[in-house]
């Protein structure tokens, strides 16, 4: 088939900044060109380290970049903006789509596949186009989204990242009884060997100024009140009778190297201050070298408050070999089972939920060892090369 996918609009693909959605897409491109399945041409704003990028290699994968970035594109999306001040998203997002689709519009693709924006679903159809796919990674369409039914109802198919998000999907009030059959779960995967093997150089305990005794909690994300992370801090300042438990933070505010901290995070720094010889706030760190901060740490903590989709940041820690301490958000509770993790329910007492959680882990050395050997044997049903297995099969088994 010859396909379009339309991105977001906000990171580039290759994902040279970092992004989950990023790198999934640059996961399937990897196998489309490996397999030689499609053509396929990617919509994505431009970025100056695509351009020397390895995939523009492939003769299967093809890349239009829309450069969001220049004096003339900001012109034009005031303009824009003025011009059309009511549209579904904001206009940066809006001026990358019509960008995008001043190309698509001059092409023939069997299949238009849209990466987490059922706002492009809405335009598209609304100007003829039919052959619609969307892959939905967080509740952005269910009964109270903006055209939901109509969006709903122009789509051949809707790929789901977990069987909450699908399960959101189908509050949607459906006008047949076959129509949840176009609802399709298929699990976000990973890179495991990158996750499993050495870094070199290796990151030291020493480097971060950790001790070989010290027992390092991780939390790795997003610096952001959903995820959890107040709540963790707020756990560890009722460990003070356990100096040799620590905690590692990698992460920025957003995605790629932003340096700008705002308001939440020095919060959390503040909050952190009468135990701050212990907590380790690393700044964004570049997704490669993440395993070797990994390594490091005897416990991963995931500690969303919000109902998170599908976050890869429990994949990368099973991967790791670690126990998981995590919540019954979202779709995390289809990632863990009993045997890797311990699930925390979010709903009462929650920090002393995340206290208990830390330090059953850390006087049972015995139960750790056993929870990382569940968490690496679960993560092999996460490979990227099964996640895109199943991409590609789910599209391939829609009826266009």
């Amino acid at each position: 088939m010859k396909i379009a996918i339309l991105t977001s609009g906000i990171l580039p693909v290759p994902a040279v900044q970092g992004g989950a959605v990023e790198n999934l897409i640059d996961f399937y491109l990897e196998y489309n060109d490996k397999h030689r399945l499609h053509d396929i041409t990617v919509y994505s704003v431009w970025h100056p380290e695509v351009e020397r990028h390895t995939a523009q290699k492939s003769d299967v994968n093809h890349y239009y970049y829309i450069n969001a970035s220049s004096m003339t594109s900001r012109l034009h999306r005031k303009l824009y903006q003025f011009f059309h001040a009511h549209e579904y998203y904001n206009y940066f997002i809006e001026y990358f789509f019509e960008q995008a689709y001043s190309h698509i519009a001059k092409e023939h693709y069997d299949c238009i596949l849209m990466e987490n924006r059922p706002g492009y679903v809405y335009k598209l159809s609304q100007r003829g186009f039919s052959n619609l796919i969307l892959h939905l990674h967080n509740d952005l369409l269910n009964h109270d989204t903006p055209y939901a039914h109509e969006i709903f109802k122009n789509l051949k198919k809707i790929l789901t990242v977990s069987d909450y998000i699908k399960n959101r999907v189908s509050t949607i009030p459906l006008s047949h009884a076959g129509d949840r059959a176009k609802i399709v779960t298929v699990h976000n995967g990973i890179n495991l060997q990158q996750f499993r093997e050495n870094i070199t150089p290796p990151i030291t305990r020493g480097s971060l100024g950790f001790g070989e005794k010290d027992f390092i909690l991780v939390y790795s994300g997003r610096l952001n009140k959903e995820k959890g992370i107040s709540e963790l801090i707020g756990s560890m300042l009722l460990l003070k009778d356990l100096p040799m438990i620590k905690l590692m933070i990698i992460g920025s505010t957003f995605f790629g190297n932003a340096t700008n901290e705002d308001s939440f995070v020095r919060t959390l720094k503040e909050k952190v201050l009468p135990i701050k010889e212990r907590v380790l706030f690393t700044g964004f760190i570049p997704y490669k070298i993440i395993p070797g901060y990994l390594q490091l740490a005897d416990v991963a903590i995931i500690p969303s408050v919000w109902d998170d989709p599908f976050p890869t940041t429990v994949l990368e820690a099973q991967a790791a070999g670690l126990p998981i301490i995590t919540t019954n958000r979202g779709g995390i509770p289809e990632e863990v089972t009993r045997e890797d993790a311990i699930i925390v329910p979010t709903e009462r007492q929650f920090i002393e939920g995340l206290n208990a959680a830390i330090r059953q882990l850390y006087h049972n050395p015995q139960k750790r060892a056993e929870m990382a050997k569940a968490a690496r044997q679960h993560a092999e049903k996460y490979d990227k090369e099964h996640f895109a297995r199943d991409f590609f099969y789910a599209i391939e088994n829609n009826k266009l």
